[in-house]
């Protein structure tokens, strides 16, 4: 049977296999090697993180596990927030606070040179930019920004712009899209929920992994009958028959819009599949979803 059955009521052998971990990255390792870490840990064959961090970086690291790992597009556009430390290299000037608000909008960034992507010119949008303090040549940045966005960069502008130069010192990631700190899980944390699991104490267990379904809030939902889920299973796209409600996203209240990426549930709450709204869900025929990643 491809079905998990409803979020809540998942034992932990589903958890492991279709969860997520909203991880406390520490600072030494990469996204990467803690993503493995979180892998072998678990026993899946495949994760997926929330978003390259930087050794050094720590804080909000989602990580999909097993089949859940299909849904990783989901943080592709997720919008990041962080605190950093940005190191003047000279005194302040008195419109400091104003260079800085400057940097909110859409500012032109080129990767730095150990980037993984190509060193060409990109738009990135700075959707908050806060000074939370300010100490001699050191001021704590909140900055909410666009996913792709280089905070080392951004620190490195704003000090040209104040005229004194500047480095980022300390950075902390505190947000990824839904995810954020209020209730982070250290290494730690899972290892030791995982032990407890196997003295058959779960309870932590449930605490350290949620169910996947809740990387997918923010996207429209499209419920569907079981009888249509089980085509999907099998590779077939939802045609009108087969939906019972289209709804708005859980957090955000996004609207369902053509051609705007949505999330498939049973009447049980069990996420089915990602796809794009293409047709009339109101419709007596043809297709109302297109399949971009099947997810049971």
């Amino acid at each position: 049977m491809p079905f998990r059955g409803p979020p809540g009521e998942r034992d932990p052998d589903t958890l492991r296999s279709f969860g997520v971990v909203n991880l406390d990255k520490p600072p030494g390792p990469s996204a990467h090697q803690v993503a493995a870490w979180v892998r072998d840990a678990t026993g899946q064959d495949r994760v997926a993180h929330g978003g390259t961090l930087d050794p050094k970086v720590t804080g909000c690291l989602p990580i999909l596990l097993g089949d859940a790992a299909r849904a990783a597009r989901v943080f592709d556009d997720a919008v990041k927030e962080y605190v950093a430390v940005l190191e003047l290299h000279g005194d302040a000037p008195a419109d400091f606070e104003t260079v800085v608000a400057e940097f909110e909008g859409e500012i032109y960034q080129k990767p730095p040179r150990k980037s993984a992507v190509k060193r060409q010119l990109r738009v990135r949008r700075i959707h908050a930019l806060d000074v939370l303090e300010r100490e001699d040549r050191r001021a704590l940045l909140r900055v909410r920004c666009a996913s792709g966005t280089y905070i080392r960069k951004l620190c490195h502008d704003i000090g040209l712009a104040l005229g004194t130069g500047a480095h980022m010192g300390d950075l902390r990631r505190t947000a990824t899209g839904t995810f954020d700190d209020a209730a982070l899980v250290t290494m730690h944390d899972l290892v030791d929920a995982l032990a407890f699991t196997e003295d058959g104490d779960d309870a932590s267990l449930h605490e350290a992994i949620q169910p996947a379904e809740r990387a997918l809030v923010h996207l429209p939902r499209v419920t569907i009958a079981p009888s249509a889920a089980r085509e999907v299973a099998n590779g077939a796209s939802v045609f009108a028959p087969g939906v019972i409600d289209v709804s708005p996203a859980e957090v955000g209240n996004i609207t369902p819009e053509r051609e705007s990426l949505v999330a498939c549930y049973t009447p049980d709450g069990g996420a089915v599949c990602l796809g794009t709204l293409v047709g009339d869900p109101d419709a007596d025929s043809g297709t109302v979803v297109a399949l971009e990643r099947v997810l049971v």
